[in-house]
């Protein structure tokens, strides 16, 4: 399963490394991954420790 976000589903965004993109350079792939620190939730009355990105952890700090 790949590394994704429980609460909003972030995953992780290709793109180019701009330090390789001159004129006449190939550009090189890179990866961009989220985030993730675990977060421990309530789903159904039990507690549960879930990947979360850490703009969802900031948030549900502050609804707590």
């Amino acid at each position: 399963m790949a590394r994704s976000c429980a609460i909003c589903g972030k995953v992780a965004m290709g793109g180019f490394n701009p330090q390789s993109s001159g004129m006449n350079r190939v550009r090189a792939h890179r990866r961009c991954r989220p985030n993730l620190h675990p977060l421990r939730i309530e789903r159904s009355g039990q507690s549960v420790t879930v990947a979360a990105c850490t703009r969802c952890r900031r948030t549900a700090r502050k609804i707590s």
